[in-house]
C-alpha cells in the first residue's frame, strides 16, 4: 500500500482515477488546487476550471470515496508560472503551450514536491496517458488507450523522476467507460462536460486577454514574397505561424488565395503573412531537450513527432548537436511555430508509442 495524493480537479477523469486508487487498497488524501486568485471566474459552460463549483464538485467525489480532502492554494505559483509565461512568450513572438507548462510547474514540480515532502509517495490526476517499467528499471510514458483522448503530448516534460512519483490510472481505458464507470460508482461528475481550451481564458478570447495585459504596439503586416506593407496591426502577441482569420486584410493575394501568418518579429514588430505552401518546413531546431527516459545513445535516429496536443504526426530524422536537436522531417509540415514544443515518440504497435523526449522550437526551416 502506497500513500497517494489524488489530485481532483472537480472533473470525472480525475474522480475516477482517485476511485481506482482508492480499490487498489492504497492509502489516498484527495487535494483540489485553488488557481485562481477570484475563484468563480474562470468557467463558462465547458471552458475553464478552478471556481468554487469545481472544488465542491472534487469534495462531494472524495466525501463519496471516503478519503480525506483539502483545497490547496496554488494561485499565486500557477500566475507566475503559466499565466505571467503564457502572456510574456506571445510578447516575443512565440507560441507557448499553458497546459504543458501547468503540469510540469504545477502538478510534477510545486504539487509533488509538496507532497513528498508531506510523506506521499506518488501524486495520482486523471491524466490520459500509461507508464511502463522497461528492463532497466526505468519508467516510461506512453500515449493513452483512447487516441482521441491521449494526454502524453502535455506530459513529455517530465522528467523521469517525476514519472516514478506519478499515477495515471485512466490512461488504459476509453473516457467511453471512464463516463459509464463514474455513473455505477454514484459520482455526480459522471456527465459533466470536459474543460476545453486555455482554462484562464474562459471565454476563448486570447487576443483580448494578451491585449489587456500587454497593450497595443502598432506594426507592419508584410508580404513576404513582394516586401509589401499590406497594413497595421496591434500587437505582435495576436499573431502565430499559421493563422489565416484574424489578420484585418481587405485584399486577397493577387492570386485571390487566402494569406496565412509565415512568421512573427516582435523587434521590428513584424508580421509577415504569404501563401499556404509558404508555411511548409522540412526542418526543425529545438533548445533543452528532455528526456523522460534517460537521454538515448548514439547518432541521428528516427522517431514520430508531434508539435501540437492534438495534432497529427510526422516521421522524421533527430540529431542531438550540443543541447540543441534538429529534426530532419520526411515530409513537409506547415504551421510549426518557435514556442510550440516537439515531442518525439517511438511507434510501438503492441505497446502504444512510447515518448522518447520533449523540446521547445527555437527555429524552423
Amino acid at each position: 500500500m502506497a500513500r497517494i495524493l489524488a489530485a481532483m480537479s472537480g472533473g470525472v477523469d480525475s474522480a475516477v482515477a482517485a476511485a481506482r486508487a482508492v480499490e487498489a487498497g492504497h492509502d489516498v488524501v484527495g487535494v483540489h488546487l485553488a488557481l485562481s486568485a477570484k475563484p468563480g471566474t474562470l468557467r463558462t459552460g465547458s471552458r475553464g476550471c478552478c471556481t468554487i463549483e469545481d472544488a465542491h464538485d472534487a469534495r462531494r467525489a472524495a466525501d463519496l470515496l471516503g478519503i480525506p480532502f483539502y483545497v490547496w492554494d496554488f494561485a499565486e505559483r500557477f500566475t507566475e508560472d503559466v499565466i505571467e509565461d503564457f502572456v510574456a512568450e506571445y510578447a516575443a513572438g512565440r507560441t507557448p503551450n499553458p497546459c504543458m507548462r501547468c503540469n510540469e510547474r504545477i502538478k510534477f514540480e510545486a504539487l509533488l514536491e509538496k507532497a513528498l515532502g508531506l510523506g506521499f509517495d506518488a501524486v495520482c490526476t486523471g491524466h490520459y496517458a500509461r507508464l511502463a517499467v522497461d528492463d532497466d528499471g526505468r519508467v516510461e510514458l506512453r500515449r493513452a488507450v483512447d487516441a482521441d483522448k491521449d494526454q502524453s503530448y502535455v506530459l513529455a516534460s517530465l522528467t523521469g523522476d517525476q514519472l516514478r512519483h506519478a499515477m495515471f490510472p485512466v490512461g488504459d481505458t476509453p473516457k467511453s467507460e471512464i463516463r459509464a464507470e463514474a455513473e455505477r460508482r454514484g459520482l455526480t461528475v459522471a456527465k459533466k462536460p470536459d474543460s476545453h481550451d486555455i482554462c484562464f481564458i474562459p471565454d476563448g478570447d486570447t487576443r483580448r486577454f494578451l491585449d489587456s495585459r500587454i497593450g497595443s504596439t502598432d506594426g507592419a503586416l508584410v508580404d513576404d514574397e513582394t516586401g509589401e506593407v499590406l497594413g497595421t496591426h496591434g500587437g505582435v502577441h495576436g499573431f502565430t505561424v499559421g493563422q489565416r482569420k484574424g489578420l484585418g486584410l481587405r485584399t486577397p493575394a493577387s492570386d485571390g488565395r487566402a494569406r496565412y501568418v509565415l512568421s512573427v518579429e516582435p523587434v521590428s514588430r513584424t508580421v509577415r503573412v504569404g501563401a499556404a505552401e509558404r508555411l511548409e518546413v522540412r526542418e526543425i531546431i529545438t533548445d533543452a531537450p528532455v528526456w523522460p527516459g534517460g537521454r538515448p545513445e548514439g547518432g541521428p535516429a528516427e522517431c514520430v513527432v508531434q508539435i501540437r496536443a492534438h495534432g497529427g504526426t510526422a516521421s522524421a530524422v533527430v540529431d542531438q548537436e550540443g543541447d540543441a536537436l534538429r529534426l530532419r522531417l520526411n515530409e513537409g509540415v506547415r504551421g510549426v511555430a518557435p514556442g510550440q514544443v516537439a515531442v518525439l515518440y517511438r511507434p510501438d504497435a503492441d505497446s502504444g508509442d512510447l515518448v522518447l523526449g520533449a523540446a521547445r522550437i527555437s527555429s524552423t526551416r
